[in-house]
């Protein structure tokens, strides 16, 4: 993700905290490894609503002619070429089996995912429209709504680069997962939290959206008044939104002040206990999108999903059938999806005037956000009403398991830079939350519990 988790965290994301940076997949190989290269990554304030990012390689292989290709290929090609894995939407959807759900008319429709970045993509409708038209997903009309002063779109500015690739992520992968779902775009300028803040507050007061999903983050430690900064989330509980965040790209720390790592430490807003802290997995797909092998742990040196105990938050009440785990504290994640970076998803873009076309983009969790928020704009339909805060329920159905549609992942840990960080358990635990989803299943179900609730 660049994290700050992207935002141009990207990935930490957005999900990362106070740096940012965006990663592209140069899908070249030296001595049978892909590095990644940068589009670079960009250090922002501590209160910025961006990620922050792991450094990039200190030496990046020059990228092959075919960075950029006229059209996706296959994983098995990709694996041939450039020995990576690449996906497209199609092999997610059935990866995460929302296409009963589909043949039963839930695509999302009557919903709305609003999408929080900063400056967003001058091109983002257009690059839109040619993945609908690639993949045959519906088109969609996305609704841009500016908050403050953002300056004019500056393909030379790597932050702007960076929140481009950000916001293409997302809104491209919600809308693959939720097709009918409409998508709203909450762009703000670069500044302190209370900037998006205020902007999700005001969307949510006018009743626009009914799930939102945040790629950007910061360390808890970056954070002092963190308290002080919730107020969007307590109204968005109140109105019965769901708020969904990427739980960051560094395992079990986050990014300090000049770069260093914390002994340990989680990404907010995923640490705050009104909001779903999506954390990464990885996926071994074929070229139809069925499993080769069990989802892991994301955790492939370049990054790793974000996992820890809070330091700012008490556990919550929905996490004392866990507490073994996460003892007095909040933990998270609280659920997973794909975000590994050795491998990618299929991006179209033309924000960058010198790279225009499909890219082999790694997601980290800032794409695992959007996955989960489609799969919730799903639910929302099912259930007929907005279903708000989602953790209450999904430990609620972590009871029944895979008959809810909740996958254990038991592989992996989620150690990052030297710092040592937790392993996939069976159950609940700090580098996968409770696992992953089999969304013909988990829909119905989430629904479910909310019908049993009213």
């Amino acid at each position: 993700m660049p994290h700050t988790t992207r935002g141009p965290r990207r990935r930490t994301g957005l999900a990362r905290g106070a740096a940012a940076s965006a990663v592209i997949l140069t899908v070249i190989s030296v001595a049978g490894a892909i590095h990644a290269s940068a589009t670079p990554t960009a250090t922002t304030s501590a209160a910025r609503s961006k990620p922050t990012t792991s450094s990039p390689p200190s030496s990046t292989p020059t990228a092959p002619p075919s960075t950029v290709f006229d059209h996706p290929l296959t994983t098995s090609q990709c694996l041939q070429r450039y020995h990576i894995s690449c996906y497209s939407p199609t092999q997610l959807q059935r990866a995460y089996n929302v296409t009963p759900l589909y043949d039963r008319g839930i695509t999302g429709t009557g919903k709305t995912i609003v999408v929080v970045i900063s400056h967003g993509s001058p091109t983002i409708q257009h690059d839109l429209d040619m993945f609908d038209k690639q993949f045959g997903l519906p088109d969609t009309r996305i609704r841009e709504i500016k908050f403050g002063n953002i300056p004019p779109f500056d393909p030379n500015d790597q932050n702007m680069l960076g929140a481009a690739h950000e916001v293409t992520i997302d809104v491209e992968y919600a809308h693959a997962m939720a097709p009918g779902a409409n998508i709203v775009i909450a762009e703000t300028p670069d500044g302190p939290m209370t900037t998006t803040m205020d902007a999700e507050k005001s969307l949510i007061d006018q009743g626009i959206g009914d799930v939102i999903t945040q790629s950007f983050g910061q360390a808890e430690q970056q954070l002092p008044n963190i308290n002080d900064l919730r107020y969007a989330f307590t109204d968005a509980a109140r109105h019965n939104v769901s708020v969904l965040a990427a739980s960051d790209d560094t395992g079990p720390t986050n990014h300090g002040p000049g770069g260093t790592l914390y002994s340990s430490a989680t990404s907010w807003p995923a640490s705050d206990p009104l909001v779903t802290a999506v954390g990464g997995t990885h996926l071994s797909l074929d070229d139809a999108g069925r499993r080769t092998g069990p989802d892991t742990v994301w955790n492939d040196g370049r990054g790793a999903g974000g996992g820890a105990r809070s330091q700012s938050f008490a556990r919550p009440a929905y996490q004392d059938g866990v507490s073994s785990v996460v003892g007095s504290q909040r933990g998270v994640p609280d659920i997973s999806l794909d975000a590994a970076e050795v491998d990618g998803t299929w991006l179209y873009t033309s924000y960058d005037p010198k790279n225009v076309g499909w890219r082999v983009f790694s997601g980290g969790t800032s794409q695992a956000s959007p996955l989960l928020a489609g799969i919730a704009a799903l639910a929302d339909q099912y259930a007929g009403h907005d279903l708000g805060q989602l953790n209450p329920r999904l430990y609620q159905l972590a009871r029944d398991g895979a008959r809810a549609g909740i996958r254990d992942v038991t592989i992996g840990d989620n150690t990052f830079g030297g710092v040592t960080g937790f392993p996939a358990t069976p159950g609940y635990d700090l580098a996968s939350g409770l696992g992953t989803i089999d969304a013909s299943r988990f829909v119905p179900a989430l629904a479910g519990t909310a019908r049993a609730n009213r």
